[in-house]
């Protein structure tokens, strides 16, 4: 993965080849983990995954970043889980790779269960991430969901490309005006960077990083102090500010900083970060192009940050 990218995923926290996914998978919004469901299984609206509300079943979907793995793997096979029995461990193929299994009973508030945790690598496009699936069944619950039919929904588990439609609309924001940008990443972290160009490549091509993030600056000497904290993460090298200036962005207080730097090979990099103050939140936008393109993308900058509104 591109260190650009993953500096720019930092600096949102901070403020493709795939196998074809069976047509009977069914996806939980927004998520890349879908599989075949068991049982009277539903898209939940109160987990990431889904539920059979009538037989208290859950099936929770975690997409979690790579370095997790080697730690969700020395918890899942090192100490059994407090209150759990007849813990077994074992390697489990699934539709697209191969996977680890645990399966356990347990009580909890007085109602018996049975426990499969499903700890899987998925390869994306763009890299890949850790999947951990966490089935649930009470004991009441064992004769539509058998540990037969909970394996045969886990052996179906896939995946697919990332679902943007679904993953922008989620977001806390929206973006009417892309202003010939396309959306190239959403982020869990609340984030969508945008780019320019034939590829999703941001070391070579303009882009735009839109994100929210908890915070409030009510006087002007901290709105100046936020921002510049807030500048200090962004992915370019040797970064000087240019001009600062506080300013009203969409009839909101704001502030505007200017900056030129270094990119990752070397050429001037010219970068634009606005934010817009809402009370306890704050939305930030961030343009960045080489120094020869910045005239002619300035102004798309400005309207895709006029364009971002809060749901």
């Amino acid at each position: 993965m591109p260190r650009l990218f993953l500096a720019i995923v930092m600096f949102v926290v901070t403020a493709a080849a795939m196998a074809p996914a069976s047509a009977d998978a069914v996806y939980p919004r927004g998520m890349q983990v879908g599989m075949v469901l068991a049982g009277d299984l539903k898209p939940s609206t109160h987990i990431p995954g889904f539920e059979d509300e009538d037989h208290k079943v859950s099936v929770g979907i975690l997409e979690l970043p790579p370095p997790s793995y080697a730690e969700v793997e020395r918890t899942l096979f090192g100490t059994p889980p407090p209150g759990t029995a007849s813990v077994k461990r074992e390697s489990f193929p699934f539709e697209q790779g191969l996977g680890y299994l645990l399966t356990a009973r347990g009580t909890e508030n007085g109602t018996s269960f049975r426990r499969w945790l499903l700890l899987a690598n998925a390869n994306v496009a763009s890299g890949n991430f850790v999947v951990l699936v966490n089935v649930t069944v009470p004991d009441t619950a064992e004769s539509v969901y058998s540990d037969e039919v909970v394996r045969r929904m886990l052996a179906s588990i896939t995946f697919r490309k990332p679902p943007l439609d679904e993953q922008l609309g989620m977001m806390p924001f929206t973006i009417a005006e892309l202003a010939g940008f396309h959306v190239m990443q959403v982020l869990a972290a609340g984030g969508v960077i945008l780019t320019d160009g034939p590829q999703d490549d941001i070391t070579r091509q303009p882009y735009v990083v839109v994100s929210i993030g908890r915070g409030e600056a009510p006087q002007a000497d901290d709105r100046e102090r936020f921002a510049r904290e807030l500048l200090s993460s962004a992915p370019v090298r040797d970064l000087t500010v240019k001009s600062m200036e506080e300013m009203r962005i969409t009839g909101r207080p704001g502030f505007e900083i200017r900056a030129q730097g270094t990119g990752i090979y070397g050429e001037p990099i010219s970068l634009v970060q606005w934010v817009r103050f809402n009370g306890g939140s704050f939305v930030r936008v961030v343009g960045a192009s080489r120094t020869e393109q910045w005239d002619q993308m300035f102004n798309r900058f400005r309207a895709v940050r006029d364009g971002v509104e809060l749901r």
